[in-house]
């Protein structure tokens, strides 16, 4: 499984098969958990998300982002994004990660892209969220994160389970709204947790950690035990319901998405778009094997 796991998260990284991929189209079932390749197509996914009680967050897809052109073109379809939410009035946010506007080009430049998005978000009540990557980025992340909440209070993060720094980084991030998650990167013993059960115990305390605080937290997660034992933990601790939301990944596990959403519990999903969806549906893969076949449906399908 692990082999698997590795071979998948290395097609992630591969420049080549990357840039080939925005000129194929959503491939290999990629359409099942990518909501099309436009603004219009994201859109008509939010608008029949919301119908069902559930809010979106939007991810307009790219990252490792390696010029300045690209990121300023990136940095432009973000921005149109988020005009596309203020016109269509819909229940949305967006989540951007910092390499797809400039982080690997230049710190300040891409601080710069940043403030502009988060300038147009908070005009509109919008809220952003600084996608967390691999670890080679978390430290410069937060360094951005930190700079723009002098400015930007509609701007949080993402804290990942997986990481052994991730339970002190909470105590710098206890006013800040922030999606909790496993981790879907491949990193070193040296500064994660490697096996499931490790992976899951962390998840566990840092989600009660946050929901026993002040701030928002999103808890991300498609494991129904993770969801169960959140259910019991916050009626045991009278904690309201406004606090905290679930989200799960578009295109997964949707029954149990609008289960949650009818039940009366918050609930976002996370919705990718865009011609850059190969690197997100590689990650995808490594994560559940179970999605390998619905890539060789795909394929062969084609």
């Amino acid at each position: 499984m692990g082999v698997t796991r590795d071979f998948f998260i290395a097609l992630s990284k591969n420049q080549l098969l990357n840039s080939g991929a925005k000129k194929w189209g959503l491939k290999m079932g990629a359409g099942k958990m990518v909501a099309g390749t436009d603004i219009d197509s994201v859109m008509k996914s939010v608008k029949e998300l919301n119908s069902k009680g559930i809010s979106a967050t939007i991810d307009n897809l790219g990252e490792f982002v390696y010029s300045r052109e690209e990121a300023t073109a990136a940095k432009e379809n973000i921005l149109n994004t988020i005009e596309a939410i203020q016109e269509h009035g819909v229940n949305a946010s967006m989540s951007i990660k910092l390499t797809q506007i400039g982080l690997d080009v230049d710190f300040d430049f891409c601080l710069e892209n940043i403030r502009e998005i988060s300038q147009a978000a908070a005009n509109y009540d919008i809220f952003i969220n600084l996608d967390m990557e691999d670890y080679a980025h978390l430290q410069q992340t937060l360094d951005i994160l930190f700079a723009l909440r002098e400015e930007y209070p509609n701007v949080g993060t993402v804290i990942q389970a997986y990481l052994y720094r991730s339970e002190k980084d909470l105590e710098h991030l206890e006013d800040v709204r922030l999606r909790l998650v496993k981790g879907a990167y491949k990193e070193i013993p040296d500064v994660s947790l490697q096996s499931k059960q490790d992976i899951d115990e962390n998840f566990l305390k840092l989600i009660k950690l946050r929901l026993l605080g002040k701030a928002f937290t999103s808890i991300a997660t498609h494991d129904h035990n993770i969801i169960n034992e959140v259910k019991r933990f916050v009626e045991e601790n009278d904690i309201p319901h406004d606090r905290f939301e679930f989200q799960m990944l578009y295109g997964f596990r949707t029954e149990m998405q609008q289960d949650l959403a009818a039940e009366g519990f918050a609930f976002t999903t996370y919705v990718p778009f865009g011609e850059d969806w190969y690197a997100y549906f590689m990650r995808r893969l490594a994560e559940r094997p179970q999605n390998i076949n619905l890539a060789l449906r795909g394929i062969v399908s084609k």
